[in-house]
């Protein structure tokens, strides 16, 4: 094992400590491949599974990970219309298991997330039955500031590049604190503490996933 992967380990299991004060489960995942595992296990045939829109998820494979367990799966890719994807976000709120990830996570425990529509963070909030967050360890910071400022250059930045976004931090990297119609950044919420026993599980992984 070398010496990231072993800091990753040491850095999970402090997290995976503290969140457990939040009312929070939690497991590490040395590869990718083990989070996929992980994730297919919390999965029973004839569930209903939605997801928040994260390259993490798309990197696991998610769409074939829940067609194999014999799942449901709320596509949110086949909206072909504005009414289609309201509604799929509607359905996905009654959904038994929401896959997302996290745009950081605190050592101390707490989620950080910063979205534009605010479907993903709602269904974070309330909702479904459980809600799974698989987050690589590049995405783990200090403190919330530390997560803020993560999210505002390494995760808005690129997520906005990638979806063709004419935002100021598209074009020079670093986040500009707009107010255009192409912002991402309109909703902040911090996940301090899980009010419903055993609804939020986070799966830490041990390789540089998403961003």
């Amino acid at each position: 094992m070398n010496n990231i992967a072993t800091n990753y380990e040491h850095l999970a299991a402090t997290v995976l400590k503290n969140i457990k004060k939040r009312n929070f489960t939690g497991s590490y995942a040395a590869t990718a491949q083990e989070a996929r595992e992980q994730m297919r296990a919390l999965l029973q045939p004839g569930q209903t599974v939605a997801h928040g829109g994260s390259e993490t998820l798309a990197a696991l494979g998610i769409c074939g990970l829940v067609e194999e367990a014999g799942c449901t799966y709320l596509d949110r890719s086949l909206a072909k219309s504005p009414q289609e994807k309201r509604e799929y976000f509607a359905r996905s709120v009654l959904a038994d298991v929401y896959f997302m990830s996290s745009n950081a996570v605190t050592v101390d425990g707490e989620l950080v997330n910063i979205d534009g529509a605010g479907n993903r963070v709602a269904c974070l909030i309330h909702g479904p039955e459980k809600v799974v967050l698989v987050v690589g360890m590049n995405k783990v910071a200090r403190d919330l500031d530390a997560a803020l400022k993560r999210v505002k250059l390494e995760a808005a930045p690129p997520n906005c590049v990638r979806l063709g976004l004419t935002t100021p931090c598209s074009a020079t990297g670093v986040c500009g604190d707009c107010h255009g119609e192409g912002c991402i950044c309109c909703n902040t919420v911090i996940t301090r503490h899980n009010r419903v026993p055993g609804r939020i599980h986070l799966i830490l992984v041990g390789e540089r996933l998403g961003y």
